[in-house]
């Protein structure tokens, strides 16, 4: 049994997804937030998982937080660390202890609109496809190999609203499918640093049916 700590700074809607994925072989021993009035703590809460905070505000300085969200999430013993709308960027410290167990999923299909407000510069940027990734976390901001991509389509008359709906639609398809890749065993890092997933024909998610591009 794979134990799994999830991180969150708000509704954690990717965190309900994976819980509500009952992966086999996975037990989701906590949730955690660095805000205490984070929603996904109730919803984690109420199903008989265990919550903590460990709040950003009452540590001076990134190490000092590093290091107390490291003492509450190491007592859980995680064989994976999962990052699901968790709203602070880590050290490098806290990183590469977690190196290879540590997920992250990124609203663009990465290496594009690393960073913040991804939809706005996506639609700004004029695309006519955008998306999400997950990916392992190294040092480098949104830089670690992809685990697994969804596309969906720039319509006509989207504003970011519209177009972060839809990408969040297929995020909550994607993670718990890179979660179940890994309690399975099935992820590889290969030479070139890309990701491997055995007996997948591709670790590229198929994208759902939507309308036409020239429909609004």
């Amino acid at each position: 049994m794979k134990s799994i700590v999830i991180l969150i700074s708000g509704r954690g809607s990717n965190m309900e997804a994976i819980v509500r994925a009952n992966i086999p072989g996975a037990r989701i021993a906590a949730v955690i937030s660095n805000r205490a009035d984070a929603a996904g703590l109730a919803f984690a809460a109420a199903r008989g998982i265990h919550t903590g905070v460990v709040a950003h505000a009452d540590h001076c300085g990134r190490d000092r937080f590093d290091a107390a969200l490291r003492t509450a999430v190491d007592v859980h013993a995680p064989d994976l660390l999962v990052l699901a709308g968790f709203m602070r960027v880590l050290g490098e410290d806290f990183v590469r202890r977690y190196a290879g167990r540590l997920l992250n999923i990124h609203p663009s299909l990465l290496p594009a609109f690393p960073g913040l407000h991804t939809h706005a510069r996506a639609l700004a940027a004029g695309v006519r496809v955008h998306g999400a990734t997950v990916h392992f976390v190294t040092p480098a901001l949104d830089g670690g190999p992809i685990v697994i991509q969804a596309v969906v389509p720039v319509l006509p008359g989207d504003d970011e609203n519209r177009l972060a709906a839809r990408v969040l639609a297929e995020e909550h398809r994607i993670y718990p499918q890179a979660v179940r890749w890994f309690v399975e065993g099935r992820l590889a890092a290969e030479g070139d640093g890309r990701i491997a997933v055995a007996g997948a024909r591709t670790a590229a998610a198929p994208p759902r049916h939507y309308p036409p591009l020239d429909e609004d």
